[in-house]
């Protein structure tokens, strides 16, 4: 090989080894922290950085983004003395790559360590429930703390988690059965309510009913009222306008008499003194049949004067008397149609008597003889 050759080869040997120490590329979310001759120089951002060959050197490379650190599970203490296993999870991130490679020598132990710390002077002031139930007080404290305390490391803390609270077997036995005899108490409430509210429903409901039935009988009382008024006013009219003789609505009168005495519900009986009156004209009725004459003055003196004059001048007319026969029939008649009533009472009491009780019904009766 020719000797020229050799030194040239070494000459670019040296060359492309002093370039490549030159040239430093820096991958974005990372910071690199550069020494010159030992001593913090400056720190590379991404992209294409030059260096000094032999005399900087690179010290620590730092990741930028967001990073992310679970603890272990730590015993703790509560105010009612109780130990719990608490594990947390940190979000932190490096905002100053100088402060945090030469602030501190190893950081995410410095940040375990004021975790524990800070935990367990937060968690000594609180019993167990508040712990359980105070999750982010606990987490506000923390990270108060220990952005605080990592503020001149160089770090940001973000967030602060607990991931879990394991209290110890015995708690968990006694807070299982707590919380079923809650959820029990919850279950009997809620049932309580339920009855409650159902037996409210049907009382409303059945307040309801009975208002809307009591409307409706009422409703139809009064039609059926308002329908045998129209009915006996149509009677009335009718009676009135073909102007009923006396003598039909006394025969009427007693008609009803026995159907009013055949009642299931009838025990007492009381004969008015309209019967007297209606007994009356059925006489009056009949002894007009009877004498077939013409009617008797109202006033006994206009009757004397009439059948003097008329007997004077009129001798084929027969004259009636007291002791006249046509008197006698009409008596006679007056007698059967009373005893006729009387037996349809007597009827119609017998067959009560004997359809109810055998006890023996009061007879009241009224005359106005």
């Amino acid at each position: 090989m020719d000797p020229v050759v050799i030194p040239i080869l070494v000459a670019a040997l040296v060359i492309v080894f002093l370039v490549a120490s030159t040239v430093r590329i820096v991958p974005q979310a990372r910071r690199y922290n550069v020494e010159r001759f030992g001593r913090y120089r400056r720190t590379l951002q991404p992209g294409l950085n030059l260096v000094l060959p032999v005399a900087d050197r690179i010290n620590t490379k730092l990741d930028v983004r967001e990073q992310v650190y679970s603890s272990d599970p730590r015993p703790v203490i509560t105010e009612d003395n109780l130990v719990v296993n608490i594990d947390t999870v940190l979000y932190y991130q490096i905002t100053d790559p100088r402060a945090a490679a030469y602030e501190v020598a190893d950081y995410l132990q410095a940040i375990d360590q004021l975790t524990v710390t800070t935990l367990r002077n937060v968690i000594g002031s609180m019993d167990l429930e508040e712990t359980l139930t105070s999750r982010e007080e606990i987490n506000s404290r923390l990270r108060a703390v220990l952005d605080d305390a990592t503020g001149k490391w160089g770090i940001r803390v973000n967030r602060v988690e607990i991931k879990a609270i394991d209290p110890p077997h015995t708690i968990k036995e006694a807070m299982e059965k707590q919380m079923r005899a809650e959820r029990d108490k919850r279950a009997a409430i809620l049932h309580a309510e339920g009855e409650r509210q159902a037996k409210i429903l049907t009382a409303e409901g059945t307040k309801q009913k009975d208002i809307l039935e009591a409307q409706g009988t009422q409703q139809a009382m009064i039609l059926r009222a308002d329908g045998e008024a129209k009915a006996v006013e149509l009677v009335f009219q009718a009676v009135h306008r073909n102007n009923a003789d006396p003598k039909i609505l006394a025969y009427k009168y007693l008609e009803t008499l026995p159907h009013l005495a055949r009642s299931d519900n009838n025990t007492f009986w009381v004969i008015p003194g309209e019967l007297t009156e209606a007994v009356r004209t059925v006489t009056r009725a009949f002894g007009d049949e009877a004498t077939a004459g013409p009617p008797h003055p109202a006033h006994p003196e206009e009757a004397a004067t009439a059948t003097t004059g008329e007997a004077a001048h009129q001798p084929g007319i027969p004259q009636l008397d007291a002791a006249s026969p046509a008197s006698l029939d009409a008596a006679a008649a007056a007698d059967e149609a009373g005893k006729q009533a009387a037996a349809a009472v007597s009827d119609a009491k017998a067959e009560a008597e004997a359809a109810k009780s055998p006890q023996v019904p009061h007879l009241g009766r009224t005359s106005d003889d």
